[in-house]
């Protein structure tokens, strides 16, 4: 399982692990994704989706529906 959110886009993003000697060593960034299962009024339907956490909070202000919608003209499967 791809660690990306379909809804914001996030994906890991490198950088660097800095220590207090200011020695530089490569590092990955994850996004902060959680698996959700969501209610969608339209679909009467349970759907699962793997979500950041500022997805979540997307889909609190648009709402479910509007978000799959999205997703569907995007080509994502869910």
């Amino acid at each position: 399982m791809s660690k990306y959110c379909p809804v914001t886009g996030k994906k890991p993003a490198s950088g660097n692990r800095v220590s207090h000697a200011n020695n530089r060593a490569k590092r990955v960034f994850e996004p902060n994704l959680h698996t959700k299962r969501l209610w969608s009024p339209q679909l009467k339907r349970f759907v699962r989706l793997r979500l950041s956490a500022r997805a979540l909070r997307i889909i609190d202000k648009k709402g479910i529906d509007a978000v799959l919608a999205e997703l569907k003209q995007k080509g994502v499967r869910f």
